[in-house]
């Protein structure tokens, strides 16, 4: 099974000569500090079918990017499949093979396809109810299925639409969805009987490695009922994978208006209080952040002058969507940080960013005081 391997990609880093600074090594594999997400706010308007995502795939691969992101459900899995003829076209013209890539799917979201059905709740019942993947009582508002076969079947789908033999990072999508309906003591013992298919599914070699995708899971206080502490999902792992399980990342929303993975002590690891950020990286966990530029909504008003000159004191950087790609890609914790666009110029002016380095340290901390 072709996957990403660490000679593959470090090959891939090397192209580029900044690549000791954009680059960062996570289980042997070198990851770029920003990757592509593909992921489009209501999927179901005609207006998401009328673009594409090859070109911009194409851009960014050819720009230094070898993170690529998508689910099941984007467009309907439009964008997994744009992705794979994408990913076609730049093995075929040379410009990169599968190993120097780190490709990540998500299941969990009742998928359907393109063009919508007529009858989306015919659709479920014949493809996952008959099939036998899930029961009704499964499925949360007929959106959301994580059964185990269900997950099965869904990532061998995304392995269709993308055209690869494997997946590098298989995340359960947002589980929180049926945290408030299952409880939290049903709720660990579905994430086990997950786990212990993924890690099938790794052994088979359908995967990699496998993680969870959140949205505010993470970074709830501890009492709200759709918390998940990220170190009972490693003793999960751990029992049914043993020492050299395969669950090695979270996703979660991290961008310059949302800093509480690095900020917030939402976690508890043996008893002491820490960071979603402090948590993972005790527990040799990686975190890869989404929404960078939170669905563009960071730009109603410019940045101060102050985090500007914080971000980039020699004053290169020509934007505030470059800026606030350059926040996430400097924060000390993260392995990269997704960004969606779509046009192959945004994309390459967006990466101009890997021209100069990241934010040192001290300047990134005085960030939180501006």
């Amino acid at each position: 099974m072709l996957q990403a391997t660490p000679q593959s990609t470090l090959n891939f880093a090397k192209k580029f000569s900044n690549y000791k600074d954009f680059y960062i090594k996570h289980n042997n594999l070198i990851f770029s500090k920003l990757g592509l997400g593909t992921f489009n706010k209501e999927p179901y308007k005609e207006e998401n079918y009328v673009f594409h995502y090859i070109e911009g795939v194409k851009e960014a691969v050819k720009n230094g990017i070898n993170l690529i992101d998508t689910a099941s459900n984007y467009r309907y899995g439009q964008s997994e499949k744009e992705i794979g003829t994408a990913l076609k076209e730049l093995m075929d013209e040379k410009e990169v093979t599968r190993e120097e890539l780190v490709i990540c799917s998500k299941g969990g979201f009742i998928q359907l396809e393109f063009p919508f059905p007529k009858n989306p709740y015919t659709w479920i019942e014949e493809n996952i109810l008959d099939k036998k993947l899930a029961t009704q009582d499964d499925l949360e508002l007929d959106q959301h299925c994580m059964t185990p076969d269900y997950l099965e079947w869904s990532c061998e789908k995304s392995l269709e639409n993308l055209g690869v033999d494997s997946i590098d990072i298989y995340y359960l999508h947002n589980p929180e969805m049926q945290l408030i309906k299952l409880g939290q003591a049903k709720f660990l013992k579905k994430i086990e009987s997950i786990f212990k298919r993924f890690e099938k599914m790794a052994d088979k070699g359908m995967i990699k490695y496998y993680g969870v995708a959140v949205w505010n899971a993470f970074i709830n206080d501890k009492y709200s009922q759709e918390h998940i502490n990220l170190e009972d999902l490693v003793e999960i792992a751990k029992k049914v994978g043993g020492v050299n399980h395969r669950f090695k990342y979270i996703q979660t929303p991290f961008n310059i208006a949302k800093t509480s993975i690095y900020t917030m002590p939402s976690q508890t690891v043996k008893g002491e209080k820490c960071t979603l950020l402090q948590a993972a990286h005790r527990m040799s966990i990686g975190v890869i952040s989404s929404s960078s530029l939170l669905q563009m909504n960071l730009f109603k008003s410019s940045f101060k002058a102050e985090t500007g000159y914080l971000l980039d004191s020699k004053m290169v950087l020509e934007n505030d969507i470059q800026l606030a790609l350059q926040f996430v890609r400097s924060t000390p914790g993260l392995i990269s940080s997704l960004f969606a666009s779509k046009v192959p110029v945004h994309i390459k002016k967006n990466l101009e960013i890997t021209k100069i380095k990241a934010t040192p340290r001290a300047n990134y901390d005085l960030m939180y005081r501006v």
